[in-house]
């Protein structure tokens, strides 16, 4: 089978890395030369262009920063999409445009999946990342042994979209999380507690969570350098908030957590790590939010193996 993957940024990058390292057949593309070269230098061949890669693979994955771009990226592999080929979209994104774009390439006679992924970009790095598929299940089961290889846990969530619904539900969590924990390690502080001890009880107690268990230690270590940017973070709890919204839900932690990032945005900038929102409250308390012994960077210790699909 060969394989196509577009959008080889700070995700797409260890997920085609994972192929790669697999012996998949793996033709990429981006518009980031240099990211191209990396990949071709590690054994992938260079598409050239969209249509291009669609014409000569069996799948090809999109992982692309927004909707637009994955729309404009489809458009342009229309022509070459009929029976056999697979679409295969691993971008976080809207469900309805997600089910808009597959309702042309299953008109045309080819498949189309939503795959987003979860558990940050230190496990893409390793093949131990989390994956939603929303397809059909003959579709799922096709393009399973794929995803066993880029992730450790595979869900097949229902109809396509189900699985891009789920995702920003996850990441609207993640974020929330991420907002309370700052407000809990600044009031640990001001109390005069120790942080290092403080991340361990937060971490063997009911309040621990896999967001306080990773961007903690980079809060702490003073690194804020998650992989994630606010902009993302934005697009994605606001994806959330839209479906909220459509199905006539009314939040209230979710528009304040909304209006802290965009404040955070506001500071830093729209492409700040999102981890650095701890910043708002450094500034406003005077107090540094620091411990010893934490790391710079997250590594993945857990060995890579092949993955499985979670069954209920």
């Amino acid at each position: 089978m060969k394989v196509g993957f577009i959008g080889l940024g700070n995700v797409g990058g260890k997920l085609s890395g994972s192929l790669l390292r697999n012996g998949v057949d793996l033709w990429v593309h981006d518009l980031d030369a240099t990211l191209v070269d990396k990949k071709a230098a590690q054994g992938a061949i260079k598409a050239g262009s969209p249509r291009r890669m669609m014409q000569a693979c069996d799948v090809v994955i999109t992982c692309l920063p927004s909707p637009a771009a994955s729309a404009l990226v489809l458009e342009e592999m229309m022509p070459e999409i009929g029976p056999g080929k697979i679409w295969l979209e691993m971008s976080t994104t809207d469900a309805a445009e997600v089910k808009r774009l597959g309702a042309m390439v299953i008109a045309q006679g080819g498949a189309a999946i939503d795959c987003p992924v979860s558990g940050g970009c230190h496990r893409a790095d390793t093949g131990n990342i989390s994956i939603f598929a929303g397809c059909d299940r003959a579709s799922f089961e096709q393009i399973l042994p794929l995803l066993t290889i880029m992730g450790r846990r595979v869900l097949h969530t229902g109809a396509l979209g189900s699985a891009s619904v789920l995702k920003v539900m996850t990441n609207y969590l993640a974020t929330t999380h991420l907002v309370a924990l700052c407000e809990a390690l600044t009031v640990m502080k001001a109390a005069g507690m120790d942080l290092g001890i403080t991340f361990e009880a937060i971490s063997m107690s009911s309040g621990t969570s896999f967001v306080h268990e990773t961007e903690s230690q980079l809060i702490l270590s003073g690194a804020r350098d998650v992989n994630f940017t606010m902009d993302l973070v934005q697009k994605d709890i606001g994806l959330f908030q839209k479906i909220a919204d459509d199905t006539g839900v009314p939040l209230e932690i979710s528009p304040k957590v909304i209006e802290i990032m965009t404040d955070g945005q506001r500071r830093y900038g729209a492409r700040a790590q999102s981890d650095r929102i701890i910043e708002r409250l450094e500034e406003a308390t005077g107090l540094n939010i620091l411990a010893d012994g934490f790391p710079q960077e997250l590594i993945d210790d857990e060995p890579e193996e092949r993955g499985y699909e979670v069954r209920r």
